[in-house]
């Protein structure tokens, strides 16, 4: 297939006219000529962080802290998962990851709770099992938590926080595994960042009160981070510094915990880069290319031989019209409203 108009090429996202040819899933060529249309093209989101388990309880807690809310095993958002049906978790889940996809986003990396049922659930609503609304395009690299033998079925391991339990074992059996292990760290203070660095992840998540020696042990190893500033806010912890993280490593956004936010990329995107103030094309960067890196995916950018997770929006929209810097009129103001088409592995959503 292909698609025609202004496409925002390579990591600097810069702006040409022309066509996108994809073929077995893969982006293949990009034509540069002049073209009648003013659809925008660049890669789907890749969402870096979520829990949508959750998705069953949107808005409950107002007003608890955040170790109310979500703290294991006895915050309200657990309460709540062991009170729902399997069928109910699912049914939800469904829900949020079509919105997901309708928002543009073409990946997630999940953080799912309770052991291996958990990770069956969004398998679940992933697939369309139970559920009315049919199987989803959208990618899900999922890790499991709260069992160790949830490796046998996840991409790996997702762990709640190093004040939270010995992560040693099966930090080192998802290591041997060859997976993914992340970890929150310094969401409510600075206190379990260093024994979360401890173990060596491949990210951390969050990072809210970062201080100067973890930024330049960030910087030493290399170490990833995944920050959710609307999160961050709702539950009153304070909210990263993404520019100072940004600085030093890869930096990619997610949206959390659908209980205390939309999973809306457009959202997260547009309150970092005001909160932050960092050039547009850095802000969106987080939220493509550089949580595909986290992933180890071929993604979150248009180049011949990556995957073909395209969006294509509206340039002509009321929203986006007269736009005199794209990319920072796509970071700070574009929505749900100036979505035309969603592409995932080549194929439009909605067709076969």
């Amino acid at each position: 297939m292909h698609l025609e108009g202004t496409i925002l090429v390579g990591r600097e996202f810069e702006p040409v006219e022309g066509r996108v040819v994809t073929a077995d899933d893969e982006i293949v060529r990009i034509e540069p000529f002049s073209v009648d249309s003013d659809d925008v093209i660049l890669p789907a989101f890749v969402n870096a962080h979520t829990h949508i388990g959750d998705s069953i309880a949107k808005e409950a807690g107002e007003g608890l802290s955040l170790d109310e809310l979500v703290a294991p095993p006895d915050g309200l958002k657990h309460r709540l998962l062991r009170a729902a049906s399997h069928a109910e978790k699912v049914e939800a889940m469904a829900r949020t990851l079509r919105y997901m996809e309708s928002t543009g986003t073409g990946t997630v990396i999940e953080f799912r709770e309770g052991g291996i049922p958990g990770v069956e659930a969004i398998h679940d609503a992933l697939h369309g099992t139970g559920v009315d609304y049919g199987a989803r395009d959208i990618d899900a690299v999922v890790l499991g938590r709260d069992d160790p033998d949830v490796l046998s079925i996840a991409s790996g391991y997702g762990a709640s926080g190093a004040r939270d339990g010995d992560f040693e074992s099966v930090r080192t059996a998802t290591g041997n595994a060859d997976k993914l292990f992340g970890i929150h760290a310094g969401e409510r203070d600075a206190d379990d960042i260093n024994a979360a660095m401890d173990l060596d992840p491949d990210f951390l998540v969050h990072m809210v009160h970062a201080e100067p020696l973890h930024l330049d042990r960030l910087e030493d190893r290399g170490t990833p981070v995944v920050v959710c500033p609307r999160s961050n806010l709702v539950t009153k912890v304070g909210v990263p510094p993404i520019a100072e993280l940004s600085a030093r490593t890869t930096v990619a956004l997610g949206t959390d915990n659908v209980m205390l936010d939309s999973p809306s990329m457009f959202r997260e995107m547009e309150f970092a880069a005001k909160l932050a103030d960092l050039p547009a094309r850095e802000v969106l960067r987080m939220a493509t290319v550089n949580g595909a890196a986290i992933a180890g995916l071929n993604r979150g950018v248009i180049e011949e031989g990556a995957d073909a997770h395209l969006l294509v929006l509206d340039g002509d929209s009321d929203n986006l019209a007269g736009a005199h810097d794209l990319v920072r009129a796509i970071v700070r103001r574009a929505g749900h409203a100036d979505v035309k088409q969603v592409v995932l592995d080549g194929t439009p959503l909605g067709e076969e």
